[in-house]
């Protein structure tokens, strides 16, 4: 029985690309468990087995951090939505099948090691942590009738903004524990970025207006899978303020690479339809890019605004 997407021309041209950047990826991809990862003579039990329930004083995490771990939590979550996304786009025969599983079974860790983590060191609420998963995971994530192109574009910038986000998440805790297992999440995120980006490259030379296109509209209307959640807006802002993942960040470190990567702006084998997309993509970019000026402006005052009174307050005490 097939399980090959409806339409699947484009990707069953792309599927040797595929077979080729899947081997790739396994030839890289280091074996690790999470957990090696876990510190867990930290742990101890919970009132449900005559231990001691969870308190705030009890985490060793700021209001940021917690923030950021509890969103990337969340997001890891919802994988058996992510899966459904991708099966249903990519199908589940051949190259495409094999690395949807793959793909699917690398992710996994990443929501095992970081409950653990949380869990053990008593990061965060177990029980907040608990309802919110199941009220996520219940609503699930849908991204629209994205196109299969369309969604491979996405998740070439998607797997980059989340290996940002852990990475920078995992310096904001202070902990060299979880600073360790989020560098390794994040190479994980490094390399799922790279196959992807790599079948668009391909993409491109087959149909580049197509690809242009598709490019162009999800750089536009990019947003992380976790935007639906509860607290998303408000753990963001935290999570921007912080400088953990930011306009800044946005612009240049996830999407500047991936389109030099691709050389969108030095391609001439353009017809209409792809030039227009791609004036398009060139204006937005120059507005995300006044954005996140402006917002890096305006965290500066903040931070030195703070400073100031930090120092006001120290000062008298130093003249005694």
């Amino acid at each position: 029985m097939s399980h090959t997407p409806p339409h699947g021309a484009l990707l069953t041209e792309l599927e040797p690309v595929v077979e080729e950047n899947l081997n790739r990826h396994l030839s890289l991809a280091q074996e690790w468990h999470p957990h090696d990862y876990v510190p867990w003579s930290q742990g101890h039990d919970f009132a449900f087995l005559g231990g001691e329930d969870w308190a705030p004083e009890q985490s060793r995490l700021d209001e940021t951090a917690k923030a950021a771990m509890f969103t990337n939590l969340l997001t890891e979550d919802n994988l058996p939505s992510y899966h459904r996304e991708i099966a249903t786009r990519f199908g589940r025969d051949g190259a495409w099948g094999t690395w949807v599983g793959r793909w699917t079974a690398e992710e996994n860790r990443h929501g095992i090691a970081l409950r653990d983590y949380l869990v053990v060191t008593r990061g965060v609420d177990p029980v907040e942590l608990e309802r919110a998963r199941m009220d996520y995971m219940t609503s699930g994530y849908d991204s629209g009738d994205k196109t299969p192109l369309e969604a491979v574009a996405y998740v070439s910038f998607q797997e980059l903004a989340t290996r940002v986000s852990h990475r920078n998440t995992g310096k904001a805790t202070g902990d060299p524990i979880a600073d360790r297992l989020l560098a390794r999440i994040a190479k994980d995120e490094n390399l799922h970025m790279v196959f992807y980006r790599n079948i668009v490259a391909a993409a491109f030379e087959i149909a580049p207006d197509e690809t242009m296109r598709a490019v162009t509209d999800e750089v536009i209307r990019f947003e992380m899978p976790g935007a639906t959640m509860a607290g998303f807006r408000k753990n963001s802002v935290l999570i921007a303020k912080a400088g953990i993942y930011d306009l800044r960040l946005h612009h240049d470190e996830v999407i500047q690479p991936v389109l030099r990567a691709w050389k969108v702006f030095e391609r001439t084998d353009l017809g209409p339809d792809g030039e227009h997309a791609r004036e398009e993509l060139a204006e937005f970019l120059t507005g995300l890019d006044a954005q996140a000026a402006k917002f890096v402006e305006s965290r500066d005052r903040m931070r030195a605004r703070m400073q100031a009174r930090s120092d006001e307050a120290i000062t008298p005490l130093a003249q005694v």
